[in-house]
């Protein structure tokens, strides 16, 4: 297989990572006709995955010996390169032509040197971060950002329109995932900007649900916003995008900034505050949950001040 070469239903597909996104993006590769060999290291996530016609590999090595096409959404960037270049053993076993689509959220060197190593070994390796929420990634409404060789960007059409509503080409090796991050900044200063201004609105007396609701139909906030208007207001935190992710894109953003001689003065006070509710409440609630905390926070110095 060329790597020019347009990729269909023919080719094999092998899944690594079966978290929050991987499982309903691999669950909607099945459903479009895939053939689909997947690797988790939690058995449970595979087990549902088989009932559907996933075929299981015991390690990632022999995933990638068995496959055309190699996705992966892992956890950090750690985890990318123990799967690629360590002990997972994916370069080591994949077959020259191979396609890699790495869709984890990490530095963008990582991903430079994934391609450069998939690339000493003719296996084409790109970045594909993924923007979106579980229920999103459900529904096939991601957006993808692409980082590497724009042939095999084009070539994958036909995974692309199996699990996004849209995907844009950003430039080489590394471009994708730095997308990701700017895209992440506003995500992260967004959702502490709408804790801060309910956490105003009801101190200055405004009823909470109408103040939600209100706030819901005006022009300032995002799509994203609404939808975490809705759920905060019902005080529910059921996790679409965990804070411990945004906690840890968080990290990728300020490092990008410091290794740019940038100075990002709110996104560092919105990272501050993530992190202290990440380390309050073990960090699987949804990212969200920090309206919560300055919610709390606003109700313990009322008490104090009395």
């Amino acid at each position: 297989m060329t790597h020019s070469q347009e990729i269909t239903k023919n080719h094999r597909l092998g899944f690594i990572g079966l978290g929050h996104l991987g499982s309903p993006m691999a669950r909607r590769l099945l459903s479009a006709g895939f053939p689909l060999v997947v690797y988790n290291r939690d058995s449970d996530k595979t087990e549902a995955l088989s009932a559907l016609g996933a075929v299981v590999a015991r390690d990632p090595g022999q995933l990638a010996a068995e496959v055309d096409v190699v996705l992966s959404c892992l956890p950090d960037g750690a985890a990318v390169e123990d799967v690629y270049l360590g002990g997972g053993g994916v370069l080591r076993n994949a077959r020259p032509g191979t396609r890699i689509f790495e869709m984890s959220t990490v530095a963008p060197d990582t991903s430079r040197n994934l391609y450069r190593a998939a690339r000493d070994l003719n296996i084409s390796a790109l970045d594909v971060a993924v923007s979106g929420s579980a229920p999103a990634a459900e529904a096939g409404m991601l957006t993808l950002l692409g980082g590497g060789d724009r042939q095999d960007f084009d070539a994958a059409e036909a995974i692309f329109a199996a699990i996004a509503k849209q995907w844009f080409y950003m430039g080489p090796s590394g471009s994708g995932v730095a997308m990701k991050l700017v895209v992440n900044t506003l995500l992260g200063i967004g959702m502490q900007a709408v804790a801060e201004a309910v956490t105003l609105g009801a101190a200055l007396g405004l009823p909470r649900d109408l103040l939600f609701d209100t706030l819901a139909k005006t022009a300032v906030v995002s799509p994203v916003q609404v939808g975490k208007l809705g759920t905060t207001k019902r005080r529910d935190y059921t996790p679409q995008f965990p804070l411990r992710l945004m906690k840890k894109d968080f990290s990728l953003v300020l490092s990008a900034a410091t290794r740019a001689g940038l100075s990002m003065p709110v996104t560092e006070a919105a990272a501050a505050f993530n992190a202290a509710e990440t380390a309050s409440s073990g960090g699987e609630e949804d990212f969200s949950a920090v309206v919560r905390r300055m919610e709390q926070q606003v109700e313990t110095e009322r008490r104090i001040s009395k």
